[in-house]
């Protein structure tokens, strides 16, 4: 059985254009993206993408790089498009790291892909973190996620969930972290799927799983990653010390 880390790539973001070639302390996003999946220990890395630019970035810095269509609608298709292209087995485990997460923790690759290894009946995986501030809790771009008693997802939602009505002991909330494991087996199965009602409603991919009967475990962590969506979260990045890296 492989293990595969695939990061989906491509220039044109709608809120920061050129975000996978932006510079953090003198090396390309991507290039910090690729080196966290190395030190991993899975050794097979790649980044999928269909801009030349990207391309070229990831082979001058000595990683693998593989084209794929123009016409994706989404980091997930590109991914299932990239496990074609390397020839993957349906039992094979994919990664799907998302392109802006710079300082994911290396130690939580593991923690990931963990439930798939013991289990047959999970579909697919994911990461949470406890909340901790107000602000996150109310922010509709941190996607919140509530569980089941076997650590599965219930619900993902923008909204604040569960709802906390007193008295009695506030729950903990979870914040989602956006970074998936499969098997390609049901990778393949999920692309084809018919995208569901609460998933369009959301605008929440996961929620298509979710819809059509898939489990999907999530492994809590104690400490959230910042992402780069905007140029203002790159700034908040550069400002962090280096020893948090």
């Amino acid at each position: 059985m492989r293990k595969v880390i695939i990061i989906p790539a491509r220039y044109g973001s709608t809120r920061f254009p050129g975000k996978p070639l932006a510079l953090l302390w003198n090396k390309p996003i991507i290039q910090h993206v690729y080196e966290k999946a190395i030190a991993s220990g899975i050794k097979e890395v790649c980044v999928a993408t269909d801009d030349e630019r990207i391309f070229k970035t990831v082979e001058n810095f000595g990683g693998k790089a593989l084209y794929t269509s123009k016409d994706h609608t989404c980091g997930t298709e590109r991914v299932a498009e990239a496990s074609n292209i390397l020839s993957l087995h349906e039992k094979d485990i994919i990664i799907n790291l998302q392109g802006d997460q710079p300082l994911f923790p290396p130690e939580y690759f593991s923690l990931l892909i963990k439930p798939l290894l013991f289990s047959n009946q999970i579909s697919m995986a994911t990461l949470a973190t406890p909340i901790t501030s107000l602000k996150d809790l109310e922010n509709p771009n941190k996607v919140k996620v509530v569980l089941d008693k076997e650590g599965n997802a219930l619900y993902f939602s923008r909204a604040p969930i569960p709802y906390f009505r007193p008295p009695g002991k506030e729950p903990v909330y979870l914040k989602h972290i956006g970074v998936y494991a499969y098997r390609k087996g049901f990778l393949d199965k999920f692309i084809k799927l018919p995208h569901g009602d609460l998933e369009q409603a959301e605008k929440l991919e996961q929620l298509r799983a979710l819809e059509y009967g898939y489990k999907i475990a999530v492994t809590i962590v104690p400490q959230d990653i910042p992402e780069v969506d905007t140029p203002e979260d790159l700034e908040y990045i550069k400002n962090l010390k280096r020893s948090q890296i």
